[in-house]
């Protein structure tokens, strides 16, 4: 089973850890893509921006392949859209993306909750209560969020499926751009922390159904704050 990062890197800042697939090594070109797309997750490259190979180069410190072998899985993944004779853009945010997201995520995460349930190990469940210790009062919106990231990479990682994580992997971070869009109108995500906590008492219970079942209220909760959060953005008198 492979590792997902280390839990220390979560909190501490206003970083968010957004690396695909962390191993014991990434190639240049798994680092590349990690890089840009937390890059475009975080908004740092905003959408409909122009993507400049030399800028990423340079901010990188990456050669030429890399960026490019990074940039064709980034425009595979619909995070980056390539416009004939005009160049490549980072795609933009199309809030219609909401409910394909969601209904996409609701079948993919409760199995993966259920494969972890058969093959996930205390070692996993333990490092998953000791990343939710970390969550506190003075814990910022972007920490809870990191939190959230992590437990569902050890969730994946004990699910021990390399396709299903990767589609994950990839929906989440969609997700999460969105996230990012609306941090503001956003409601207090504290009590995701909580439900992490019973979703872990799952787990060690080896309760696949309530597990899922926990997860797709999870993902419920969060999917109805950020269409709110939409909703009143557009509602607002500033919008258009």
């Amino acid at each position: 089973m492979r590792g997902i990062g280390s839990a220390s890197h979560l909190v501490g800042g206003t970083s968010v850890i957004y690396l695909y697939h962390i191993t014991q090594q990434l190639s240049l070109s798994e680092r590349a893509y990690a890089e840009i797309r937390r890059m475009i997750v975080r908004l740092d490259l905003a959408p409909g921006a122009v993507i400049r190979e030399e800028a990423l180069q340079e901010t990188l410190g990456l050669g030429r392949t890399p960026i490019r072998e990074a940039l064709q899985r980034l425009v595979r993944d619909q995070f980056v859209t390539v416009i004939p004779r005009r160049g490549m853009y980072v795609s933009s945010i199309d809030v219609g993306d909401l409910a394909l997201l969601y209904e996409t995520r609701a079948i993919l995460e409760p199995y993966a909750m259920r494969l972890a349930c058969a093959r996930g190990t205390e070692m996993a469940w333990d490092e998953m209560a000791a990343v939710l210790e970390q969550a506190s009062a003075s814990s910022s919106p972007v920490e809870l969020l990191a939190i959230d990231r992590r437990c569902r990479e050890l969730v994946w990682s004990a699910a021990d499926n390399r396709f299903l994580t990767d589609q994950l992997d990839m929906l989440y971070a969609h997700s999460d751009r969105l996230w990012h869009l609306y941090l503001g109108d956003v409601a207090d995500l504290r009590g995701m922390i909580a439900e992490h906590r019973e979703i872990l008492v799952a787990l060690r219970a080896h309760d696949a159904d309530r597990a899922a079942e926990l997860i797709e209220a999870h993902m419920h909760r969060f999917d109805e704050q950020i269409r709110t959060a939409v909703r009143r953005r557009l509602e607002s008198p500033l919008a258009g």
